[in-house]
């Protein structure tokens, strides 16, 4: 028990004096996923497999892949900011949840395909980043 649950516990030892504590049984049966899970961390389970999440793989209302585009990106730190196609707050995005494209093109205003989970803090981030053809962008008019 960490400090933290110590502390909880007492204050509830002391509005019910009979309170006692669980015994809790070790864990033998670990899976694989489990262990994945585990080494990952503990708030971060945007990488869950699919199937886990109830999404099937395919077309982007499956997934939950929404459309936006690179707002800033800091090579040295790989990590940067995208912003929402429809509007919205920008969301945090790292380096590595990049599953398609390369990082040296992630520059401001490349269009990406993003889906939405929780870093391992559990903050809003995307859990997947992929870069979108550069002819699914929308192409600006020349000037003169």
């Amino acid at each position: 028990m960490n400090a933290r649950q110590r502390r909880l516990f007492e204050d509830a030892h002391k509005k019910n004096p009979h309170l006692k504590v669980p015994e809790l049984q070790p864990v033998t049966n670990w899976t694989e996923a489990d262990l994945a899970l585990i080494k990952q961390g503990v708030g971060d389970k945007s990488t869950r497999p699919a199937s886990a999440q109830g999404f099937s793989a395919g077309s982007d209302e499956s997934t939950g892949e929404e459309v936006g585009s690179v707002v800033t990106y800091f090579g040295e730190k790989g990590f940067g900011f995208l912003r929402p196609e429809g509007g919205g707050r920008d969301v945090f995005f790292h380096i590595s949840r990049l599953s398609e494209g390369q990082a040296t093109d992630l520059v401001p205003g490349t269009k990406v395909a993003y889906a939405l989970g929780m870093d391992r803090t559990g903050k809003m981030a995307a859990a997947t980043v992929r870069i979108l053809p550069a002819d699914s962008a929308p192409k600006e008019s020349a000037k003169s």
